[in-house]
């Protein structure tokens, strides 16, 4: 091993030795708390601009659509006066908003899944943030306790008990780490389980929520009754024809 290297491993060893003694968990524990809460307005904030591009491209569909109405209303009120030429020049328009219209429902489209994905990682988070507190909250009372046990372990090694005194430091120490081991070890047991639940919690909301939106349609006419005889059918895409001889066919 060559002496440079002897020397880096030295320094390494020296200053992690000063650090580790220095650093105080309470005190790291309490800070993490805070950077994960401050945060949260930077994530509401970004989560406010994507709904914000959502719901202007809605207002620009809405304006679009009313555009297009319009506008042929006028092309045929034209071709009834017999103005071709003021006919034609707004079929141009019709034919530019039509365009225009198909881009900003497809931006609609990535928008709103945008916004999904946003408040779904922003409460992600929150429950994430939730957990760690409560965890952080608990590591801080467990260091106290450690605090107030090493000062019992001074005062108690203060005093000549001889062998024994020695012995039962050294099997309290071993205890101690292996229930620690212990301890960490079932919490990376149970980080995984604790995701599962959180996105199967996510995943049963957004189910209730597509159920409702169906039964909305339903009662508005726009999606046929619920039979027990038939089961329902994948709706064409906008634009999709349905293939000839598929309908009434099961």
């Amino acid at each position: 091993m060559g002496l440079w290297t002897r020397m880096k491993r030295s320094m390494r060893a020296l200053f992690g030795g000063i650090l580790e003694k220095t650093e105080d968990p309470e005190l790291i524990l309490q800070q993490t708390i805070r950077d994960m809460r401050d945060r949260i307005p930077d994530l509401n904030n970004s989560v406010a601009q994507v709904m914000a591009t959502e719901k202007l491209l809605a207002k620009n569909k809405d304006r679009l659509e009313t555009q297009v109405v319009d506008l042929d209303s006028k092309i045929k009120a034209s071709v009834k006066m017999g103005r071709d030429d003021i006919a034609t020049a707004y079929i141009g328009q019709l034919q530019q908003a039509q365009v225009d219209l198909q881009k900003t429902g497809h931006q609609l489209e990535h928008a709103q899944l945008a916004s999904q994905q946003a408040l779904k990682a922003r409460d992600n988070y929150v429950l994430q943030m939730q957990r760690r507190t409560a965890e952080a909250m608990q590591l801080i009372n467990q260091s106290k306790q450690a605090k107030l046990q090493e000062q019992l372990a001074q005062t108690m090694a203060s005093f000549q008990l001889g062998d024994d005194a020695s012995t039962f430091e050294e099997m309290r120490d071993k205890i101690d780490r292996r229930a620690a081991a212990a301890e960490a070890r079932m919490q990376l047991g149970t980080a995984s389980v604790d995701t599962q639940m959180q996105e199967i919690e996510r995943e049963a909301m957004d189910m209730q929520l597509q159920d409702k939106l169906l039964q909305y349609k339903r009662e508005m006419g726009l999606l046929p009754a619920a039979t027990s005889e038939s089961s329902p059918q994948a709706l064409p895409a906008q634009g999709e024809s349905v293939p000839e001889g598929s309908q009434g066919t099961h």
